[in-house]
């Protein structure tokens, strides 16, 4: 074993100890605690089991016997002990083949209190990932300095790049056959950080191969990073303490918001999210009244950061847009009523009500949430919205928010730009989406119970494709420009007409 070698493995061990005695004083959560395999096999078959009994699309885009063979390498990965995060690894790898976006494994919840709380050692790359190429876009380790934002990876650790990138698509789950959900995912804050170290393991000092900004391949080597604890806010909000209520507000305003540019006559929506609990109504109503008394013609729709949440939301936008009655499902089915495992699923109660009163069995066998089932919704007359809209859309763009971007792109007057919505505009599974607890390593999973074919005729496997492309670039990217809102300006500033067939 070289020096070096044994220097990496006694700090590897040193971090570990520390963790673990930090662990102990604080929550008593040990990330090294490891599991039998009788432990582990038993989880796994809790987690194998509910699937097949529960999924209503396990076999939608992987045939039967793939699947089958998925659960079986799983299973074979499981005959050593391991911890926790290493036994995410593989629950996570057998979700992912199921192609299936609402379909995820978690952390525990006593492991999802530690990470919050510890300030640990870290893979210290932020990175913006999409086809072929992959830029930082920030370096947590400050001794690095010619690892900077804008830089190109080529290698880390003598691995290719593409080969990284390819190795955590593994891990990532996606409706269909849909690529920009997953570089998205990647270049989502913090996740190519902890995938690498979750699939690779950490090093103290790693080599990469890099182009730097005036476009030359260089070697270096990074340094693991310490998680940025923003010590100037901290102290800040203790000398300036606010209200329950002003942080709500604060809170509300990152989830959605409107403002409007009285030069271009044009109105910008953000909605990040269709959750429950924001105020959405109320926030809605009053929006689009303002719109109306300003005689705005141009409106903005950012769903880029929204991930989904309340169809009745999603709805409610989509009506103030809409200038025809629109559906927004063929069929919506669930193939169970109830479970063998209901101890291990989150609120089975009231999920076993909703399907014991609100569907009802068909031909087919399965039970039909008929309500939604080509009902054609109605839209608003009071506020509604008459002039050009622009939706921007990107791989976070998800679930109900797809729902809402399927339901208008081909409205006249509604331009979708930016790229392709990670949500399936074919169909998606979700609707009731109970997160499953297993009893031994008490991870994780989300298990969605009904699916949901939003338009028989779309093609299967991809999200709603943009109107009009805006993709990222490499000079965008070290600009920090917003190139999506760009094009969209852009668009607004010269009176684009949608050409219609």
């Amino acid at each position: 074993m070289s020096i070096k070698t044994m220097k990496n493995l006694f700090v590897t061990l040193c971090f570990l100890c520390l963790l673990a005695s930090c662990t102990v004083s604080k929550n008593n959560y040990n990330p090294n605690k490891k599991f039998s395999p009788e432990q582990l096999q038993k989880d796994y078959e809790v987690f194998r089991n509910m699937l097949e009994e529960s999924h209503p699309s396990l076999y939608w885009y992987t045939p039967k016997d793939s699947v089958d063979y998925y659960f079986e390498v799983g299973s074979v990965r499981l005959k050593d002990s391991l911890s926790e995060y290493r036994f995410r690894n593989v629950l996570s790898y057998v979700v992912a083949q199921i192609r299936c976006g609402h379909t995820s494994v978690r952390a525990s919840k006593p492991a999802t209190k530690y990470a919050e709380r510890t300030r640990g050692l870290m893979f210290p790359l932020n990175v913006k990932a999409w086809k072929d190429t992959v830029l930082v876009t920030s370096n947590l380790s400050r001794r690095d300095t010619n690892v900077m934002r804008g830089v190109l990876l080529k290698s880390i650790d003598n691995k290719p790049i593409s080969v990284i990138v390819d190795s955590m698509f593994r891990y990532i789950s996606a409706d269909g056959y849909n690529t920009t959900h997953k570089y998205q995912t990647i270049s989502n804050s913090g996740v190519f950080r902890s995938m690498y170290g979750s699939i690779y393991g950490l090093k103290t000092r790693t080599p990469i191969e890099y182009i730097d900004t005036a476009g030359k391949l260089r070697r270096s080597e990074i340094s693991l990073g310490m998680q940025i604890v923003d010590t100037a806010r901290i102290r800040r909000a203790r000398e300036h303490p606010t209200s329950k209520k002003e942080r709500k507000k604060a809170v509300l305003r990152s989830l959605r918001n409107l403002s409007i540019d009285t030069s271009l006559n044009t109105a910008f929506l953000e909605v990040n999210s269709f959750g429950s609990g924001n105020d959405l109504r109320p926030f809605f109503k009053t929006s689009f009244k303002k719109m109306r008394k300003q005689n705005i013609q141009n409106l903005v729709v950012d769903m880029r950061g929204n991930g989904g949440g309340n169809v009745i939301l999603s709805n409610l936008l989509t009506k103030y847009i809409s200038d025809k009655p629109f559906k927004i499902a063929d069929t919506l089915y669930a193939v169970k009523k109830k479970s063998h495992y209901s101890q291990y699923m989150q609120n089975y109660f009231l999920n076993r009500l909703f399907l014991l009163f609100l569907t009802h069995r068909k031909k087919d066998g399965y039970y039909h949430f008929s309500h939604y089932e080509n009902k054609k919704f109605k839209p608003k007359k009071k506020n509604h919205f008459n002039g050009n809209t622009y939706i921007i859309t990107g791989g976070n763009t998800f679930s109900a928010a797809t729902l809402f971007t399927k339901a208008l792109v081909d409205q006249p007057e509604v331009f979708v730009v930016g790229e392709e919505t990670g949500g399936g505009a074919y169909g998606n599974t979700a609707w009731l989406i109970p997160d499953v607890t297993l009893p031994n390593t008490k991870v994780r999973f989300r298990l969605p119970l009904f699916r949901l074919v939003i338009d028989k005729n779309a093609e299967r496997g991809r999200g709603v494709i943009p109107e009009i492309d805006a993709l990222p670039s490499v000079n965008a990217i070290r600009r920090n420009e917003d190139y999506k809102m760009e094009r969209v300006l852009e668009l607004i500033r010269n009176g684009n007409k949608k050409v219609i067939p």
